[in-house]
């Protein structure tokens, strides 16, 4: 997933923007080299450097951003608790009536230990048992 989708996605449930990014493995293509018209080349939201647009200042590094995939991670919303993996690049939103609760729960505990309790642990719509 590229980091410049943060500028597009919000919570498909209560709209909220930006949805916090957590990273946990990234790819980097050495052969992408964009030249950008205007910088920074998102207009509300930077995830490559976690801030809404109006707070950045210099060279926002979109040269460097583009090069980055996001292999692995969460997309998460605070307002509803609601978590969704990101795997071998791509964001799986879907309703959760179509989520596999058993892929879901697999994918928390392989990386329980690389992302935070709220999403582990109180996520929805399921997440592990502290037992």
């Amino acid at each position: 997933m590229k980091y410049r989708l943060m500028d597009f996605l919000a919570c498909p449930y209560d709209r909220h923007f930006p949805l916090e990014l957590y990273v946990i493995e990234t790819v980097k293509y050495e052969e992408r080299r964009l030249t950008f018209k205007k910088k920074p080349a998102c207009e509300l939201y930077c995830a490559y450097k976690g801030k809404p647009v109006e707070e950045l200042e210099g060279d926002p590094g979109c040269e460097e951003c583009i090069k980055y995939e996001v292999k692995t991670g969460v997309l998460y919303c605070p307002e509803c608790g609601r978590w969704w993996p990101i795997k071998d690049e791509i964001p799986i939103i879907l309703p959760d009536k179509m989520r596999k609760e058993e892929s879901d729960l697999e994918f928390l505990e392989k990386y329980k230990d690389k992302l935070p309790e709220k999403i582990v642990y109180e996520g929805k719509p399921w997440s592990l048992s502290r037992d």
